[in-house]
């Protein structure tokens, strides 16, 4: 019985890292991040919680630092790519690069940013009285599974200065790679504000979308914001685990199913509402608000870096194109009938009237026979 109580099997150093840390976890299908309960969290001198999410797959996950008012993080460098996005609060982040040199810079919410890797780093809280909280996603539990030595993972003495990149990175300016519509880069380190930065058409996801990925720090870890336009919806589609979607702007909801699913799962959005959709399963962003509506999608595998040959067949070409042409998006014209008359029940409520009518047929006798 001694014996069989020493067998190593079934492991998840991850997971076992993250109960030793003494922090709540939360596991959910979606998050209200504002409602959740954060604990003092030692390693970082401030509050924290783990954000589990049911569709987080095997790479990526996230978690929230609550720091307190007039506060700061206790300083931090660690051997995984993080990806922030600001809830709530104002305040500022010091990073020290290999060779010593500091940057700084400020945020406020919805701001996004990215921890060169390895690097030295700082949080400061800029109010005397409100929190800051901050959404981290990373893909420690690709790193720690893989390594399973925590030492190594946040006490590596390893620089990584091609990591840095452009002083200018942190000072929210950056450098735009044309590629074609959906594959625009954007390299920076540092985005003061989500809500206002411009967009590169995509009409290809549907209705007018506009979209840019960003490659921050050199990451392998991928991040992207789109705008649905006021009074429309993007076309479903699908794609592996992982993909941690944000809303940033504008209220909405997303539908998610199955092939052979009888009901639609619904998650209603707006800012502070993390979720993520399972391995393939198909879904599809719906704005009701009277303004366009912004997402952050954060993932593993970046425009520069795809990692997973099911990012690369996504980046090359299958994201915007056809199921029926062996794609990962579904047409208009293909949708389920009740996608459509349901979107219509619920911008009828919030006063907005559609204007999908050059996209899908809004006639009262096409949806009435549908």
């Amino acid at each position: 019985m001694a014996q069989a109580e020493t067998v190593k099997f079934l492991l998840d150093p991850y997971l076992e890292w993250c109960e030793g840390e003494g922090i709540p976890i939360v596991e959910d299908f979606g998050v209200d991040l504002f409602t959740v309960k954060t604990e003092p969290w030692a390693r970082f001198d401030a509050k924290g919680a783990f954000i589990h999410l049911k569709g987080r797959g095997d790479f990526v996950s996230t978690f929230l630092l609550d720091i307190g008012p007039g506060g700061m993080s206790a300083p931090a460098k660690h051997v995984f790519e993080e990806v922030v996005y600001v809830i709530e609060g104002h305040g500022s982040t010091t990073v020290e690069t290999p060779e010593g040199r500091k940057h700084s810079f400020e945020w406020g919410p919805k701001s996004l940013f990215a921890l060169p890797l390895n690097v030295k780093y700082r949080h400061f809280n800029g109010s005397g009285q409100d929190r800051a909280l901050l959404a981290a996603a990373h893909d420690l539990p690709l790193v720690m599974n893989l390594i399973h030595n925590e030492e190594f993972v946040f006490e590596n003495p390893y620089d990584f200065p091609e990591r840095v990149g452009k002083a200018a990175f942190f000072d929210g300016e950056g450098e735009f790679t044309p590629v074609r519509p959906g594959r625009h880069m954007w390299e920076t380190n540092f985005v003061p504000d989500l809500t206002d930065f411009g967009l590169k058409a995509w009409d290809a996801r549907g209705a007018g979308s506009t979209s840019l990925a960003f490659i921050l720090a050199d990451g392998t870890m991928h991040a992207h914001t789109s705008e649905i336009p006021f009074a429309r919806y993007k076309k479903g589609h699908r794609h592996g685990a992982g993909v941690h979607i944000f809303a940033v702007t504008g209220s909405g909801y997303t539908l998610l199913w199955y092939e052979g699913d009888e009901e639609f799962r619904r998650v209603p959005w707006r800012h502070g509402i993390l979720y993520a959709p399972p391995y393939w399963m198909n879904h599809q962003h719906f704005n009701t608000s009277a303004q366009p509506a912004r997402y952050l999608a954060i993932a593993m595998g970046s425009r520069r870096y795809p990692f997973l040959a099911i990012r690369r067949k996504g980046i090359e070409g299958a994201t915007d194109l056809s199921v029926k042409k062996g794609g990962h998006q579904i047409e208009y014209e293909d949708q389920d009938p009740r996608i459509h008359r349901l979107w219509l029940e619920e911008i009828a409520k919030t006063g907005v009237e559609s204007d999908m009518g050059a996209y899908i047929d809004e006639s009262p006798d096409v949806q009435r026979s549908a």
